[in-house]
């Protein structure tokens, strides 16, 4: 089984303080989808994903912008 990611568990205990708004922010700046993985599996043990359906929403959107694949633009 592999290691939650460290930054899950930040973003999580900003969620479980009350504190989404800075949450969303980290969302929205997720470094991997795996990260936002281990961030969707600590919400679902908690049961904060239903107490929260912005966090909710803004996980699977971010998670959609990160396995996209990138348009590329010529320098």
């Amino acid at each position: 089984m592999s290691r939650l990611s460290p930054w899950a568990t930040k973003v999580c205990a900003l969620i479980k303080g009350g504190n989404s708004a800075a949450a969303l922010a980290q969302i929205k700046v997720a470094p991997t989808v795996k990260d936002l993985k281990d961030l969707r599996t600590l919400l679902t043990s908690g049961k904060l994903l239903a107490e929260h359906p912005n966090v909710d929403a803004a996980t699977q959107d971010a998670m959609a912008a990160l396995s996209a694949p990138r348009l590329h633009r010529s320098p």
